[in-house]
This record gives structure tokens, sequence and C-alpha cells, in this order.
């Protein structure tokens, strides 16, 4: 599919007198997010939205070779047999694709839709009770946002968020949306849990000590993100979620039935389907790290459409803080997985130093890893 009006959008970029920094800071200082941009009524998209590179028709036919693999956690803890074939295909799954769904984890399915229905509630609130979580501090426990790096030149992104700290020091139960606040908590105990259990599993497919991940504190630090994507008048111009990768360990996405998330696999797109009750887990950046790539973090974006709002909650498990306010632990290539035939491919690099570069970047499309390679 061909842009229809990119003739509108060079037009768009030559115009000298188009100030992008005024039109951020008068969408910021509105506080009510892309949702508010819609409750005003608008037709056409903002400028500031404009991705100018869409190739929306680059993406595989979806057939038994370009399958996003799901795993089947039922009686791992019981059957040894099951609980090989289910780290065997994790192991397969995180070496090739970087993504998987897990289904029958042991989260109930009313917890899971509670949980989107808790998002939307929040999101779908008054523009003046919304306003009032707005907040780019990040020294705050509980925040509402639209794109986290909407002041940076890359396109800001048709979404809007709410996030909270779970671990290590998780968000006070009072500075959490009462719309929201009883599922947010259930579903924070839950997902930590299976967090456990996924870098157990994660672990043994690496061959180590079903422990070793969560011993190295890859569990220690979790956050959780609520995404609400917008029905977007002009989805051809812009993304739900630009092409990324995730700088962390590991991250389990809740995602509702629209579909739209979209893996990178052998240079074509390829859907991540909704399955109700699936989870989906996606390898992030240190973790490829650590593994010295034999786990891999690979791109992956979210269209924006017409059709909405989609739902997703994201928890993404990295160890931000240790021990002190202030002081990131180093991680590097894990010594049991190295060898004289593969030797360490990344310097030591703590997360305080990996996450500042992240977000200095922004969502440009291009690794996070490139610049701690040796």
């Amino acid at each position: 599919m061909v842009i229809k009006n990119s003739s509108e959008l060079d037009a768009a970029s030559a115009d000298s007198n188009y100030d992008r920094e005024a039109e951020v800071k008068a969408f910021d200082e509105s506080k009510t997010g892309v949702k508010g941009l819609l409750e005003s009524g608008v037709t056409k998209i903002p400028r500031m939205f404009y991705s100018g590179e869409l190739n929306l028709t680059e993406r595989s036919e979806n057939n038994s070779n370009f399958a996003i693999p799901i795993v089947d956690l039922a009686g791992i803890h019981s059957d040894s047999d099951l609980h090989i074939e289910a780290v065997e295909k994790i192991g397969s799954a995180c070496q090739e694709w970087g993504f998987f769904q897990v289904i029958n984890h042991g989260i109930p399915n009313n917890v899971l839709d509670e949980m989107i229905n808790g998002i939307r509630r929040f999101h779908e609130q008054d523009s003046e009770v919304r306003k009032q979580f707005y907040s780019r501090e990040k020294k705050k426990k509980f925040n509402y946002y639209s794109n986290v790096n909407l002041f940076t030149n890359n396109p800001a992104n048709w979404r809007d968020t709410l996030g909270f700290l779970v671990a290590p020091h998780p968000t006070k139960p009072e500075d959490i949306p009462e719309v929201c606040r009883d599922i947010a908590i259930e579903y924070s105990k839950k997902i930590r849990e299976l967090g456990h259990t996924i870098f157990e599993l994660l672990s043994e497919a690496l061959g180590l000590n079903p422990s070793y991940l969560n011993e190295l504190a890859c569990v220690e630090g979790t956050f959780l993100l609520g995404h609400y994507y917008p029905p977007c008048p002009e989805p051809e111009l812009t993304m739900g979620t630009s092409k990324h990768t995730d700088a962390d360990f590991m991250t389990i996405l809740l995602q509702d039935e629209l579909g739209g998330l979209q893996v990178l696999h052998d240079n074509k797109w390829v859907d991540v389907p909704p399955v109700h009750g699936a989870l989906v887990i996606n390898i992030g950046d240190l973790l490829q790290l650590i593994t010295n790539d034999r786990f891999i973090s690979v791109f992956h974006r979210v269209l924006a459409s017409q059709t909405g709002p989609r739902i997703s909650i994201a928890s993404f498990f990295i160890n931000y803080e240790y021990k002190d306010e202030g002081t990131s632990r180093v991680y590097g290539p894990i010594k049991e997985l190295l060898s004289e035939e593969n030797k360490p491919l990344y310097k030591d690099t703590s997360v305080k130093d990996f996450l500042t570069y992240y977000f200095s970047k922004g969502l440009d499309g291009d690794s996070s890893l490139q610049p701690f390679r040796l």
C-alpha cells in the first residue's frame, strides 16, 4: 500500500513555518493525550505524528513457516516429559524468533479480561479526571502520559499510556487510580509469579540451573505499562508504536482481541495474532547481551488502525535499581555460556548506562545493543 497523500507529507516537510516544538508543547499541556484529540473532534492527525516511511505490506503470509510459536505450560510442574518439551520449544523460539506465546500459564482468563477492562476504564474516564494523573516526573510511582519520548525528533506514536512500578518498590495502592486499582494489584502479583517461572524455563533452555536467571536478579525489577491505542482517522500516516526492541531482560504482554502487533522475522513483518487467554513473551536487549546473542531481542511494532481502541498491558522485567538508590548493577555475557569458540560479544554494562542510551535515542528503529558490542 502506497501512502496516499505522500505529496502532502512532502509539502509538510518543506514547510519552514512548521513549528514542531510548539505543536508538541501544546499537545502535552492539554494533558489529555491522543484520546483528547479525538474528543476534540479531529479528523486529521497533527503533523507531529507523521511517520515518513511506512511499508505496511511487507509482511509474511503467516503460513506454518511464519507463525509465532505457542508454548503450552500445562503440566510442566508435574510431568517431566511436558516440562522438557516446553523448555525445548522456548529455547528454539528464543533463538529463532525472540517471541513466543504461552497458554495454560496459570493466570485465569477472568483476571486477564478484567485487567484489560481496568486499563480501558482509566483511559476512558472524563478528560478532567485523566488530567489529574498526567505527568512526566520520573520519580513518581504512577504516571499517565502520551509518548515517553514525545520531545525527541522522532514521530510521535498514536497511543496513550499509564505506568506504575511493581517491584522492587511497588507503587502504593492509594497512588493507583481507584478505577483500576484492585485488578492492577492482583494482575501484577500474578505476572510476577509467572515471570519467575518463565525465567526458570529460560535458564534451563540455556543449559543452566533453573534458578540461574532469577539469582542474577533479572526478575528483581518490574514495571507495567497499560497502553491505549485510540481509533486513528489516518492510520496510513502514523504508527501505534514505532519499530523498536525492548530495553529489558523480558517482557510479558497481554493484548486484547484487535491485533496490530507485528514482529520482524526474516525481514518480513509477521502478525502476532491475539489468542484469548494467551500471553506474549519477548526477549529484551539485556537478555540478548547476557546470553551473548544466543537469545535474540527482535524488532517489533504496532500498527495504527481506524478500529479501536486497542489495549495492551506490557510488564517489563529489568533490574534498574540495585542496593542503593542511584546504583545500577553491571551485567555482561554469562561466563558459563562462553568458550574459546564462543567469546564474549559485549562489554560489561550497567543497567543505568544502557537505559540512559536507550531513552536518549528514542524509538528510532536502530538497535540499542550496537554501542555495547566489543
